[in-house]
């Protein structure tokens, strides 16, 4: 099944190289003769793995010292919840910029524990020059919540909010290390581990110190970072699995050139796919060019049977998982980290060959 090529939006496919370290060491980790998932997370062992991790991760995101790496459970949705919970604890309300279906989903979920003011910081799809300076409103509010990547819509924002000195939180998990950031601008980074960072079941929190320890007193130790930061994100028995795995994708990341030679892959695979989709009569995409992720492609024929006809022989020549969000409809080919550009050759060419079938 070498042919197959996995667009799934999440969870998605992961590096083939370290599924294979995985299988070699899954009854064997260590030399301990058991499986990683077997041996107590307090350990020796496991604890020098989460200590390797962090480095690795720091190593590779160039995170700075004043800041926290907590390995937690219950995904994204889990931090709608947690942000405020933990943050907005001062001035009662926060800012969220929306642009698609997750940052409005944000913006829904913490409505329940502040008030919230939401702005649409898209116009007509299109993310307008100058939209995303906020600095003169910004310190209103506890916090500033935007997500730079809509994996339903296929929407990126690569510029990163103005809020001057007050606090940016960003939902990164449909782009975390798939191009550099600074940090440094940012108050908390979180992201599922399920697109670029592992599978499913662990989420990775990036937390500047002077954030930690405002928790609500009334925000359960699980969802509280300053109880989660004094117990090794070990505060119940964490998803050892799935953190053993996303410190493989770390230590692959960073023998594979890092960030910087992620990005330069990322940014060549998605043009090689915009290009075809641009000189194409026959597919759409509809997102303005300069907000096109360059994780989650949409495109269209404009015919609903149609669609249906092309995910259903893509997926029979063994391209995977194409079929857009039941949101938007259409086709969604998402070309995280781990996706070669060989996979993206081989939906190009099916495309091609089925534009000739059913023009």
């Amino acid at each position: 099944m070498s042919n197959v090529f996995n667009f799934s939006a999440g969870p998605a496919m992961m590096p083939k190289a370290v599924l294979e370290q995985a299988q070699r060491e899954l009854l064997n980790w260590q030399e301990q003769q058991t499986s990683v998932m077997e041996v107590s997370h307090r350990g020796k062992l496991f604890m020098e793995l989460i200590t390797q991790a962090d480095k690795d991760f720091r190593e590779l995101y160039h995170i700075p010292d004043n800041y926290k790496i907590l390995f937690l459970q219950g995904g994204a949705r889990g931090q709608f919840a947690a942000l405020p919970m933990n943050l907005a604890n001062n001035k009662g309300k926060a800012l969220y910029l929306t642009s698609g279906h997750w940052s409005s989903t944000a913006a829904k979920e913490a409505r329940l524990f502040t008030d919230v003011e939401e702005v649409n910081i898209l116009k007509d799809g299109k993310l307008e020059t100058g939209n995303l300076d906020f600095s003169d409103v910004a310190e209103q509010y506890d916090y500033v919540h935007y997500c730079p990547n809509e994996t339903i819509s296929g929407v990126e924002i690569f510029d990163v909010p103005n809020v001057g000195d007050a606090v940016l939180v960003a939902d990164m998990s449909s782009n975390i290390l798939s191009r550099e950031i600074d940090v440094n601008q940012f108050g908390v980074i979180y992201a599922g581990a399920q697109k670029n960072l592992g599978p499913a079941g662990i989420t990775i929190v990036i937390v500047r110190e002077d954030l930690i320890g405002n928790a609500r007193k009334e925000t359960p130790s699980i969802w509280n970072y300053e109880v989660q930061s004094k117990s090794d994100s070990m505060i119940n028995t964490p998803p050892t699995f799935a953190w053993y795995l996303c410190s493989l994708v770390f230590k692959h990341l960073l023998a594979t050139g890092g960030v910087t030679a992620m990005a330069k892959r990322n940014r060549e695979k998605a043009a090689l796919l915009y290009a075809y989709l641009d000189q194409s009569d026959f597919y759409q995409n509809n997102v303005a060019k300069n907000n096109r992720s360059l994780m989650n492609v949409t495109f269209t024929t404009g015919d609903d049977e149609l669609n249906a006809k092309f995910v259903a022989e893509a997926t029979a020549a063994g391209l995977q998982a194409l079929k857009g969000h039941k949101v938007l409809g259409g086709m969604r080919a998402s070309i995280y980290n781990a996706m070669p550009i060989e996979g993206v050759q081989a939906l190009i060419a099916f495309m091609q060959k089925f534009e000739a079938e059913n023009k």
